[in-house]
């Protein structure tokens, strides 16, 4: 069995973190992961993807997850959901935050991004019942900090059981990938969604 994860967001939406996690709770587990990530204009507000894939000793040859091969897409922004969406399997799952980030481009132009349509477009194209949206900032708001958004939309994935991970695979690796200080306010981040 593989378990082809898609992640993606904007720069500083902590995905790369995310697939840290991911991947160390994965490889505790005894699995084999392969990951690759990228992050181009990131900095910038540009857009971040990582792919992980994780397998019980099915052969695995590359770490990129080809078109229509995912089983879960976990989207920080919903218009990356959408750009992503040609890599879900028909089945998929799909996780998104329902709040939008204005790209440069957009703001530049004045143009409008607007998450409404994003999600209707989500909800005529995911399978019904594969469509979870999260209002992650305002859990990560909750706790006074939004950069824990990564971790609370992490915790709505692993709940959906898609990941083939549980609540307790994650949080014992987040001593192992998040520093002392931010542990606690990461772990009550990965209940609240």
């Amino acid at each position: 069995m593989i378990k082809n994860i898609v992640l993606c967001g904007v720069g500083g939406q902590g995905t790369v973190l995310a697939s840290k996690l991911l991947a160390a709770a994965a490889m505790e587990k005894g699995f084999t992961v392969m990951s690759a990530e990228t992050i181009g204009m990131a900095q910038r507000g540009g857009n971040v993807f990582s792919n992980i894939r994780i397998s019980d000793g099915e052969a695995m040859y590359a770490p990129m997850i080809g078109t229509g091969e995912a089983d879960l897409i976990l989207a920080f922004e919903p218009g990356e959901a959408v750009r992503m969406l040609p890599f879900l399997k028909k089945d998929g799952f799909v996780i998104t935050n329902t709040r939008a980030v204005k790209p440069t481009t957009a703001t530049l132009t004045g143009s409008g991004y607007d998450a409404g349509p994003m999600l209707e477009y989500l909800q005529k194209k995911v399978a019904d019942g594969h469509l979870m949206q999260v209002d992650g900032d305002s859990a990560a708001a909750a706790l006074g900090n939004p950069r824990v958004l990564n971790v609370v939309l992490l915790g709505a994935a692993v709940r959906t059981g898609a990941l083939g991970l549980t609540e307790e695979d994650i949080l014992n690796v987040m001593g192992k990938v998040i520093k002392e200080k931010f542990l606690d306010l990461n772990r009550k981040a990965f209940t609240l969604a």
